[in-house]
């Protein structure tokens, strides 16, 4: 266990240090936890979350049409119609993914929403960095504010035997649903905060950008619905979102090489899928199953549950935060996977309602990623995203959006969801 838990911290200050190299840190990372037996041959296809990764690509590939179709500079151009200055341009992006986000995976939120935020900033020659984080920083808090935001949702909803409308209204009460928009009001306040001084007036657009080709974003507005009422399927293979993405890109690319009859046409897209975000994640999963087979994450949710000792509300606080703070370095999925049997346990021995420490868990574990740059699949992917653009973000540009922004978020939801089910 000592020497798994070596490993993944000497990669993860690494991938800190050396932004330019994640992908092949993260790679040998993994590598050492396979060489070593530390992750037996039997669970490296497991420990990669291949949904994750066939929705990057295939998103990706769809974006690529997207952004040739013209239609991100039509929305970006629609936005800049509607707000008074820059300031008020980055709030509205974060806002506008947080919408998506609580019905959309995150990672194809901000694969979605990242090209218009490119396009205004293009047209406003200002830096995209910040925008690209507060929307990445934002997807990740939406996915805890309904039952198909994100895999942990599913899991909570799974775990209490929850219904989508169970998420807006539970037992009586107001839900985490509302728990999130609290946050959400407050954290784009510390948006706006944060953006005061970019107060530049938006230039009047004049004539707007002309759509050459529709196809693309109904092939994105049908990836949307898509997910969606996947969501509400039974059993369904865990590769269903990824499969319904890849579908809809070979649609795209059917398309396009009928339209224009060339072989580019359809390698082109695929060149915009960017594969060292794909390798990067493929290596954080690897190390992540590695520590949870070493049993790490096992033990140190032990380790929280016993620092509660039997006062409730110490419980709640303990898991909370100590849920942040995991979360900020490992994906928040096996570690909700590991906790959400030990709540159970908990309640069982305590005899009490669980409900408080369920709804601890998935807000802290959710925004506990916004804290790094490698803590959450969106912020890797905006960060790729920028990377093609030619921008570095460095760890100073992502924690002085991430670390206020989660403070902001996480403790009116702390507060709320003590009174509201705590008490």
């Amino acid at each position: 266990m000592i020497g798994a838990i070596a490993v993944f911290v000497v990669a993860y200050i690494l991938m800190l240090t050396f932004a330019k190299y994640r992908p092949y840190i993260a790679l040998g990372g993994a590598l050492i936890f396979i060489v070593t037996g530390m992750l037996s041959f039997s669970n490296i296809f497991g420990a990669i979350d291949f949904n994750v990764l066939l929705m990057i690509a295939g998103t990706m590939g769809i974006v690529a049409l997207f952004i040739e179709s013209k239609m991100p500079e039509l929305l970006a151009d629609l936005i800049m119609e509607k707000v008074p200055n820059v300031m008020w341009a980055a709030v509205a992006m974060s806002l506008f993914a947080g919408v998506i986000s609580a019905f959309v995976d995150n990672v194809a939120t901000v694969l979605m929403v990242a090209p218009v935020a490119l396009e205004i900033c293009k047209k406003l020659k200002t830096n995209p960095v910040p925008f690209i984080i507060a929307i990445a920083v934002s997807s990740n808090l939406q996915g805890a504010a309904t039952l198909v935001g994100d895999t942990t949702a599913i899991m909570l909803g799974s775990a209490l035997d929850m219904s989508f409308m169970d998420f807006f209204w539970y037992k009586g009460r107001p839900s985490i649903f509302f728990a999130v928009e609290l946050g959400a009001v407050l954290s784009a306040l510390i948006l706006a905060w944060l953006f005061r001084k970019e107060k530049s007036p938006i230039p009047k657009v004049g004539e707007r950008t002309v759509v050459t080709d529709y196809v693309p974003s109904y092939l994105l507005l049908g990836a949307i619905i898509l997910l969606i009422l996947a969501s509400f399927i039974p059993n369904k293979p865990s590769i269903t979102n990824g499969l319904i993405c890849c579908a809809l890109l070979v649609v795209g690319l059917i398309y396009n090489f009928l339209k224009n009859k060339t072989l580019s046409s359809v390698i082109s897209p695929l060149k915009e899928i960017d594969f060292e975000t794909i390798g990067l994640l493929i290596g954080l999963f690897l190390m992540i199953g590695g520590i949870s087979e070493q049993g790490v994450i096992k033990a140190v949710a032990n380790l929280l549950a016993k620092a509660g000792g039997g006062n409730i509300f110490f419980l709640y606080t303990v898991i909370v935060w100590a849920s942040v703070g995991i979360s900020a370095f490992i994906d928040n999925i096996p570690y909700v996977a590991t906790m959400m049997p030990v709540i159970a346990g908990l309640a069982t021995a305590l005899n009490v309602d669980p409900t408080v420490l369920y709804f601890g868990l998935l807000s802290g574990a959710t925004l506990g990623g916004n804290c790094t740059p490698v803590g959450a699949s969106a912020n890797i992917t905006g960060i790729a995203i920028l990377r093609r653009e030619g921008y570095t973000v460095k760890n100073s540009d992502f924690f002085k959006i991430g670390i206020p922004f989660t403070l902001a978020a996480i403790v009116p939801a702390y507060i709320y969801l003590w009174i509201m089910y705590g008490i």
